[in-house]
C-alpha cells in the first residue's frame, strides 16, 4: 500500500492498534549502525567457501579431489560457475593438476602447514574446550543438551567436528550421551559432575580481579543520554549469575531478566568470535529458559549488546569484547583461521595479478594487430586500380545516364 492511500486509509474500528503493532515489531529490529562494528560483523563468504572446500578435500582419500566431485559440492555450498575457475583464484590454497585427461585439487604445502598448526592448535586447547563444553553443560536446564542443536554452535566454540568421539568418551567423568525418549534427534549430552570452580562468570572474574561487586560494562558514546540512562538503572541491581539455577526465579521479573542478559553476556563470552546468531541461539530457549523475542531483550540493553542485521542474518555481539572493529582477546584457534584468511587473500592477489598481466598483453597483441590491418589498409587505398583508370577512359559506363542512353541505343530502333 503506498503513502498516499495510508493517508487517506480511514481504518475500522480494532484495525489500527494492529497497524501499531505492526510498525512497532519492525522497529523493534532497529539499532543505530556502530560502522567498526559492522567492520568486525563483515562475513567474508569466500573465507566461508574456502574452508569448505578445505575439509571436502581433507576428508577425500590421499587429499586428492576429482574437480568433478569439488563441482558435484558446488550446490550445497550455495555457488555458481565452474570449480575449476574458483579453485584456480587460490593458487596459495589450492593446487590443480590435468593427470589422465581430469583435474584433480589437492592442497599446498604452505595450506598443509596451517591445517598442521590448527591441528596442534586444537590438542593445546582440548582442556579449555572441555572447560567451555562443560560451562555451556552447567548454564543450561538439567545440565543436558541437545546433540543436533549443539552442532549449529560447535563452531562458534571451538569444538572439532567429531567432538562426539574425540573429546565426550575421553572425559567419561564428565560427560555422558544419553537418550530418554529413544528418538535419533533426541540424543544430548549430558554433565555428570558438577565443578564449582568452573561455575565463575566472565563479569564474575573480571570483578574479582578488580576487587569490585560484579557488574555489567557499557560501551556507549556519552551522547546516548538515555540509554546510558537506562544502563545504569539496570545496573544498580545485583548481579544473578548465569550458573544459579532459574526455576526459583519468576518469568518477566527483572531477576529473571537479569539472569537472562548474563547469560546471554556469558554465552558470547565463551565464543571465539564474542559473537553468535539470534536465530541459533533462540533455538536453545528451552534449555536456556531464554525469552521467546530474545531480539527485543537484546535491544533493550545497547550498551553491552550490538544487534546487526548485516547480509539479512540478524547476529548479536559482544561490544566488550571488540576494540573499534579489532577482537580484543584472541582465542588460539582464532590466530590460525586469520592466517588461513592471509593466506587466501594473498593467492587471490596473485591470481589477480597474473589474470592482469595476461589482459594487458592480450590488448597489446590485439593493437599490433589492428595496427597491422590498419597499415595494410592504408598501402591498399595508396595503389592505384588500372581498371579504374580504365573504365574512366570507357566512357564511365558506371554513369547512371550513360547508363541509360546505353539501353536506350541498344534496344531502340528509332535512335539514329
Amino acid at each position: 500500500m503506498h503513502i498516499q492511500n495510508l493517508r487517506s486509509w480511514k481504518p475500522k474500528i480494532g484495525v489500527l492498534p494492529s497497524l501499531q503493532y505492526l510498525c512497532r515489531s519492525f522497529s523493534l529490529w532497529s539499532m543505530k549502525k556502530d560502522s567498526d562494528l559492522e567492520s568486525a560483523l563483515s562475513r567474508n563468504r569466500r573465507w566461508i567457501v574456502n574452508n569448505q572446500i578445505k575439509n571436502i578435500i581433507l576428508r577425500y582419500p590421499n587429499g586428492l579431489v576429482p574437480v568433478k566431485y569439488l563441482q558435484k559440492k558446488f550446490k550445497n555450498l550455495d555457488l555458481q560457475g565452474k570449480a575449476l575457475n574458483w579453485i584456480r583464484k587460490y593458487p596459495c590454497c589450492f593446487e590443480v593438476f590435468l593427470q589422465h585427461d581430469e583435474y584433480y585439487c589437492c592442497l599446498t604445502k604452505r595450506m598443509m602447514a596451517l591445517v598442521e598448526e590448527e591441528e596442534s592448535a586444537k590438542e593445546m586447547q582440548e582442556p579449555v574446550l572441555v572447560q567451555r563444553l562443560a560451562k555451556l553443560l552447567m548454564m543450561s536446564l538439567n545440565h543436558r543438551l541437545n546433540v543436533v542443536k549443539l552442532n549449529e554452535l560447535k563452531r562458534n566454540y571451538g569444538l572439532p567436528d567429531d567432538y562426539l568421539i574425540s573429546i565426550v568418551p575421553k572425559y567419561s567423568d564428565l560427560f555422558q550421551v544419553v537418550n530418554y525418549s529413544g528418538r535419533k534427534s533426541s540424543m544430548e549430552i549430558e554433565l555428570i559432575s558438577w565443578n564449582s570452580d568452573w561455575a565463575v562468570s566472565a563479569v564474575e572474574a573480571s570483578a574479582c580481579v578488580q576487587g569490585v561487586e560484579p557488574r555489567f560494562s557499557c560501551s556507549l558514546p556519552s551522547t546516548w543520554v538515555k540509554s546510558l540512562e537506562r544502563f545504569c538503572e539496570f545496573n544498580s541491581t545485583p548481579y544473578i549469575s548465569p550458573y544459579l539455577d532459574p526455576k526459583g526465579l519468576v518469568v518477566g521479573s527483572w531477576e529473571m531478566e537479569k539472569r537472562t542478559v548474563g547469560l546471554v553476556h556469558e554465552l558470547l563470552s565463551l565464543s571465539l568470535w564474542k559473537k553468535a546468531s539470534i536465530l541459533k541461539l533462540g533455538h536453545f530457549s528451552r534449555e536456556f529458559t531464554l525469552p521467546d523475542k530474545l531480539n527485543i531483550l537484546l535491544l533493550k540493553h545497547p550498551g553491552i549488546f550490538y544487534v546487526s542485521n548485516k547480509y539479512q542474518i540478524y547476529t548479536v555481539l559482544l561490544r566488550e569484547g571488540y576494540n573499534g572493529s579489532v577482537l580484543i582477546d584472541k582465542d588460539p584457534l582464532v590466530v590460525v583461521k586469520d592466517k588461513f584468511g592471509e593466506l587466501m587473500q594473498e593467492g587471490l592477489h596473485e591470481f589477480n595479478r597474473r589474470h592482469h598481466a595476461e589482459n594487458l598483453e592480450k590488448k597489446k597483441k590485439k593493437g599490433m594487430l589492428l595496427g597491422r590491418m590498419e597499415k595494410i589498409k592504408d598501402n591498399n587505398s595508396e595503389i592505384s586500380d588500372p581498371d579504374d583508370d580504365q573504365g574512366d577512359k570507357l566512357g564511365g559506363l558506371f554513369d547512371p545516364e550513360e547508363r541509360k542512353r546505353f539501353y536506350k541505343v541498344l534496344f531502340d530502333d528509332d535512335v539514329p
